[in-house]
Formats: C-alpha cells, sequence, structure tokens
C-alpha cells in the first residue's frame, strides 16, 4: 500500500468534503474524527501519515469509499449522488427546524406582549381622568416588542417638545402614583390645575428652587419654563416611549 499516494487522496477527499458543502471547515472534520486540529494539520500537509482508525471514521462520518481511498479504485463516495443529496437535504431539513424555531419564538413573544390602551383625551377629560377609570375612552391598543411596562397611550398636542415630540404623536407612558417618586430631567405628562384653569402638558420636570414646587421645562426654546406646585397636580406620567407617523394612509 502506497502510504503517500493514500495521504494525497485522503487530502483530496478532505478538501472535496469542504467545496462540496458538505462541512463547513476543517475543524469541523477533525472534530468529526476525533483527532487534534494540529494532527489533523500534519497529515493534510503530508508530514504525518493519516491512520486506519482516522480513514475508517472518515469513510463512515463522509460516506467516502473506503477501498477508493486505500486503492485509488472506484468512486471517491460509495454512492456520491446520493451522499450529497442526503446531506444538503439534511442541512435543509436542519435549517428549517433552526428557522421554525425562531419563528415560533417570535410569534410566542409577539403575543405575549403587553398591549397598551390608546385614549381619546377629550372624552377622559384629562390624565386623572384616565387614571380613575382606565377602561373607558379606549379608541386602540398599541403593541411594542420589549416596550416598558405602560399604562396608556394618548396622542401628543402642541409643540413645547418639538422636534422629540409634536402633535399627532403617540406618546406612551407610565403613571407616576406620588410625586415624590418623579424623576428629575426625564419627560413626563402632567395634570395640573392652576388659577381655575387645567393644563395638560409634556414637559422635562425638574427641580425648582420654590419650594413644594417643580419647574416644566420646555424642549422647544420659544417656550418659557414655569414653576408650579406640586399640590396643583392632579396626575401624571413618565413618558416611556413615543410613536411617530410619517405618512398618512
Amino acid at each position: 500500500m502506497n502510504k503517500s499516494a493514500i495521504n494525497k487522496r485522503f487530502t483530496d477527499s478532505v478538501n472535496y468534503v469542504i467545496a462540496s458543502g458538505l462541512a463547513s471547515n476543517k475543524t469541523i472534520i477533525a472534530e468529526a474524527l476525533g483527532i487534534s486540529k494540529s494532527k489533523f494539520s500534519e497529515i493534510l500537509n503530508f508530514r504525518m501519515n493519516v491512520s486506519i482508525d482516522t480513514i475508517a471514521q472518515f469513510c463512515t462520518v463522509y460516506n467516502i469509499d473506503t477501498n477508493w481511498l486505500l486503492t485509488g479504485r472506484g468512486d471517491m463516495f460509495k454512492n456520491e449522488r446520493l451522499s450529497i443529496v442526503e446531506n444538503l437535504t439534511n442541512n435543509l431539513v436542519g435549517e428549517a427546524e433552526v428557522l421554525y424555531q425562531h419563528k415560533s419564538k417570535a410569534i410566542e413573544r409577539f403575543w405575549n406582549e403587553q398591549e397598551v390602551p390608546l385614549y381619546e383625551l377629550d372624552a377622559a377629560a384629562g390624565l386623572s381622568a384616565i387614571f380613575s377609570n382606565n377602561r373607558q375612552n379606549i379608541i386602540n391598543f398599541i403593541k411594542i416588542p420589549d416596550l416598558p411596562k405602560c399604562d396608556g397611550a394618548v396622542y401628543a398636542r402642541g409643540d413645547s417638545m418639538y422636534p422629540i415630540i409634536k402633535s399627532g404623536d403617540i406618546i406612551i407612558f407610565k403613571e407616576v402614583t406620588d410625586v415624590k417618586y418623579l424623576l428629575y430631567g426625564e419627560m413626563h405628562l402632567i395634570d395640573y390645575s392652576l388659577n381655575n384653569d387645567d393644563y395638560l402638558v409634556i414637559k422635562y420636570i425638574q427641580e425648582s428652587e420654590i419650594e413644594r414646587h417643580i419647574k416644566l421645562v420646555s424642549h422647544n426654546p420659544h417656550h418659557s419654563s414655569l414653576d408650579i406646585p406640586t399640590d396643583s397636580i392632579r396626575a401624571v406620567a413618565i413618558i416611556k416611549a413615543s410613536v411617530r407617523l410619517n405618512t398618512l394612509k
């Protein structure tokens, strides 16, 4: 038996296995044969003869004809066409199963996402009315992947937070149950009453220099800031997300 010729056929068959897509790289083949990458490299570079055990394992795993590898007679594969077709089929089936699993998880995740109610603000008569009766004046529901827990959504009005928020955007919010839990510097939806007038505004909330007050700050520089008493606040929510439609139907 010509060991050099056997090594040459072994190397040729390894390269063919990779080229035909039966294995993605030499590391995968080495692992399948149970030998180290360094030893496999020595064999492929003709610095070491391939062993009978390695040949037997290689022929079994990749359907190589042992007689061809040892003598050069016959075909490389026991049944070349069948081997390649079966392997490609198995790969496609495996990929399809992975895609199906990912799709199933995505569908399951979608159905488990929270549905945030979108309220009609006019009918609700302010944020405080929404919180006091959160089952009325719902006009739709919003579902956004990975959205943190929220209590509702409304259409924004005005341009005090432009261009971050513009009139017609949907803002999604979480109720703040006590003013002591306000997050200064964050954007909030504030429902308050001052001088017998009711207001519902979107503002940054900052600490005020006036005791028992908060400062409402706009993003739009054309709007001035305002200090309001904390006891004038009827309801407040922190804005968690916003949705903007760039085109109409």
